[in-house]
């Protein structure tokens, strides 16, 4: 997995920082995840294509997160663009965002496919042969949903000198990566951890934000490989993220912590603050693997 940070701040947009944007890249798959305004700019920075992405997922409908996204899809038509657009997020955003295109005259000329979320609980919103993605119901001031990506289990890799050892013919190698048991020359039925290795372990990443310090995602999110999660606040400012519906850089590493994840990655920060170390070294109080978010940095997960 590669996660590209093309924007992580909170509120609004500066001349050296970008409101909340990602693109997650695996199994294949470009998902960009909210698209904060400036979001195109960062992609053309990045050197991502934009054909590549065919999944969008928009956490909630507060314009730092999706203020951008109108003019991506404009951009996508005035590039020629085919392939089907998917779009998840709150019910509401398929208005919000026709509205825009509506009123300019610009509709698309390729297929713009809305998935409106409503549920209050997890769910399955994406899935193929090697990934899935379900909501995390988070706590925020307007319905809001974070989203973990996960690779399913892949096929057993073939230790082909065992095979040969044990006398299998290659007609049966497909079966023996799929984890079945085969019979050799001899017709001895040849157990399948004999032929083949464990496949790498699957790989997941958990995204949070924005929410309120909420324990209730943490069976959701147990033993993810990474989780980013939003730390707009530290300590010395605990006493706004009741009433804004935020967390603190403490908290989210609570909830790394509690939930066993490999990695925390923190972002979404309030720009009232000078430096953000204050938000590595609160955090890693607390739980150790804490790495800071940025804009144009890139996570080989």
């Amino acid at each position: 997995m590669k996660l590209s940070i093309l924007g992580c701040y909170s509120a609004t947009p500066r001349a050296l920082t970008n409101p909340t944007a990602q693109v997650l890249e695996i199994k294949g798959h470009v998902f960009l995840i909210d698209c904060g305004e400036g979001t195109q700019v960062q992609l053309r920075k990045q050197q991502i294509k934009f054909a590549r992405i065919k999944h969008v997922f928009i956490s909630h409908l507060h314009g730092d997160h999706f203020f951008g996204l109108p003019g991506l899809i404009s951009t996508f038509m005035l590039l020629g663009r085919e392939a089907e657009l998917h779009i998840y997020g709150p019910k509401g955003i398929k208005k919000a965002v026709t509205t825009m295109l509506k009123v300019g005259n610009a509709w698309t000329n390729f297929p713009l496919i809305f998935h409106e979320l409503t549920a209050k609980e997890s769910e399955i919103i994406f899935e193929d042969e090697k990934i899935s993605v379900k909501t995390i119901p988070l706590i925020h001031r307007i319905y809001t949903n974070g989203f973990l990506f996960s690779e399913k289990e892949g096929e057993r890799k073939l230790n082909i000198g065992a095979a040969e050892d044990y006398g299998i013919d290659v007609s049966y190698y497909r079966n023996i990566k799929q984890g079945k048991d085969v019979m050799n020359e001899e017709g001895k039925l040849i157990a399948n951890q004999l032929l083949t290795f464990d496949p790498p372990a699957p790989k997941s990443y958990a995204f949070c934000s924005d929410t309120a310090f909420n324990q209730e995602i943490i069976p959701i999110i147990k033993n993810a490989g990474v989780l980013y999660h939003e730390s707009t606040f530290t300590k010395a400012h605990e006493h706004l993220t009741k009433p804004t519906g935020h967390s603190t850089a403490a908290e989210a590493a609570t909830i790394a912590r509690e939930a066993n994840v490999g990695m925390l990655i923190l972002g979404h920060y309030s720009t009232r603050y000078k430096s953000l170390e204050v938000f590595k070294n609160e955090a890693k109080s607390i739980f150790k693997n804490v790495h800071l978010a940025e804009d144009g940095k890139v996570f080989e997960l």
